[in-house]
C-alpha cells in the first residue's frame, strides 16, 4: 500500500508524473492512498485509482496538518510513503520514526543546488530512505549538497506514448519551416533568446515560422519584444495549449532554450512526436537530447547560437525527419510513462526488501 503526498494546488509536470505512476500501480494491484488539497486538479484526475485525503499547506513551513499526517500514516500501516513535491518534502522532517515495514522516498524535480546546512543533510540522509532524482545533474548536485549516493536513484520522468504514435515525422519541406515551443511564459524559460535568434535569422534571410504556446508573467514583456525586432509576421503567441500532440503535428522543429531544466518533459513530448529538439545544454536536458542526434544542444542564453542551430535545419533539411525519427526511438526506449512507473515501482521493492537481507 502507497500513500502518495503531493500538497500543490496546481497541475504541473510534477502532477502528471504522480497520476502515470500511480495509474500504473493501481493496474499493477498496488494499493494508492492520495495526501493532496481536495480542490487540486490531481485530487479529481485519481478519483477513480485511489483513496483521497485532505492535506492543505499554505509553504513549506505550515505544520498545522502535521498531527493528522503523522495519524493516517500510523493508523494506515502503508508499506511506502512517497513524497512527491519540495512541499512535501519538508514534511518528511517531522514526521517522526517510521515503522520497520515502511520505507519513505522523496522525488527531486528541480535543478537548483541544495542548501548544505544541517536541515537538509538530516532531512535527505535521516528522515527518507530513498531519493529519485529525474536526472542525472540533478543527482548530482543531491550528492554535491551532501546526500548519500547509495540513497540516490536516477528514475527519469515519463510521456505516455499512445498521443503521439501517429503523428508522422516531419519531411523538411514545408516552406517556411514551423518552430515551435511550448513552455510557461517565465524568465527561466529563456523565450527572449529565441525570438533574438529569430531577429538575427530574418536579418539573414531564412524564412521560419513560430508558434509559441503557453501563459506567464513574462507575455507582456515577450509580445513588446516582439513589435520591437519587428517580428510580428513571424511569431504567434497562441495562449495556453490543452493538445499538445495537436500542436506538435503543426510544427517542424521544436525549441525549448530554458535557462535551467529539471528534466524537460516538453522535450520528450517532442520527441514522442518524432521532433528534433534544439535545446539549451542546462540540466536534464543534456539527458535527453543527444547532440546530432535527436537534436542539438546550445549555450543557454546564447541568441547567437540558438540562431546558428536553426539555421543548420534550414540548409541541411534532411536532419529535420532523421533527428525527428531518432528522437523518437529514444524515447520509446528510455522515457515512456509506464518505464518511469515500473522504475519507481523496482526502487520500492528493492528498499522494501533491504532489511530482509540483512
Amino acid at each position: 500500500m502507497v500513500l502518495h503526498v503531493d500538497p500543490e494546488k496546481g497541475w504541473g509536470g510534477g502532477e502528471t508524473q504522480v497520476a502515470g505512476l500511480m495509474r500504473y500501480l493501481s493496474r499493477r494491484g498496488h494499493v494508492n492512498h492520495l495526501l493532496c488539497d481536495p480542490e487540486a486538479p490531481l485530487a479529481a484526475e485519481m478519483k477513480d485509482v485511489a483513496e483521497k485525503h485532505p492535506l492543505t499547506m499554505r509553504n513549506d513551513l505550515d505544520l498545522r496538518p502535521l498531527p493528522a499526517v503523522r495519524r493516517l500514516i500510523r493508523d494506515r500501516g502503508y508499506d511506502i510513503v512517497h513524497l512527491h513535491t519540495k512541499r512535501a518534502h519538508a514534511l518528511s522532517a517531522w514526521l517522526g520514526s517510521e515503522p520497520a515495514t515502511q520505507k519513505r522516498i522523496v522525488t527531486r524535480r528541480m535543478d537548483y543546488p541544495i542548501r548544505r546546512g544541517w536541515f537538509d543533510r538530516y532531512l535527505y540522509n535521516r528522515c527518507v530512505d530513498g531519493v529519485v532524482a529525474i536526472s542525472r545533474p540533478i543527482a548530482a548536485l543531491l550528492a554535491e549538497g551532501g546526500v548519500a549516493r547509495d540513497k540516490i536513484r536516477i528514475i527519469h520522468s515519463g510521456v505516455d506514448p499512445e498521443p503521439y504514435e501517429k503523428i508522422p515525422a516531419p519531411d523538411g519541406d514545408r516552406s517556411p519551416i514551423v518552430v515551435g515551443s511550448v513552455a510557461s511564459l517565465e524568465e527561466r524559460k529563456g523565450h527572449r533568446f529565441l525570438l533574438e535568434a529569430a531577429r538575427e535569422l530574418k536579418r539573414r534571410g531564412h524564412r521560419f515560422s513560430y508558434r509559441i504556446a503557453g501563459e506567464g508573467s513574462q507575455k507582456r514583456r515577450l509580445l513588446e519584444l516582439t513589435r520591437s525586432l519587428q517580428l510580428e509576421s513571424e511569431i504567434e503567441f497562441v495562449g495556453f495549449t490543452s493538445d499538445v500532440p495537436a500542436f506538435l503535428r503543426a510544427i517542424d522543429v521544436f525549441v525549448l532554450p530554458s535557462l535551467s531544466e529539471g528534466l524537460g518533459v516538453a522535450a520528450l513530448e517532442a520527441m514522442a512526436a518524432a521532433r528534433p529538439v534544439i535545446a539549451s545544454a542546462v540540466g536534464g536536458l543534456t539527458d535527453t537530447v543527444i547532440e546530432g542526434e535527436t537534436g542539438l544542444l546550445v549555450p543557454p542564453g546564447d541568441s547567437a547560437s540558438l540562431a546558428r542551430a536553426l539555421g543548420r535545419l534550414a540548409t541541411e533539411k534532411e536532419l529535420i525527419r532523421a533527428m525527428g525519427e531518432k528522437g523518437r526511438a529514444r524515447f520509446l526506449n528510455h522515457f515512456t510513462m509506464e518505464r518511469m512507473a515500473r522504475a519507481n515501482e523496482e526502487f520500492y521493492y528493492e528498499l522494501l526488501n533491504q532489511d530482509a537481507g540483512r
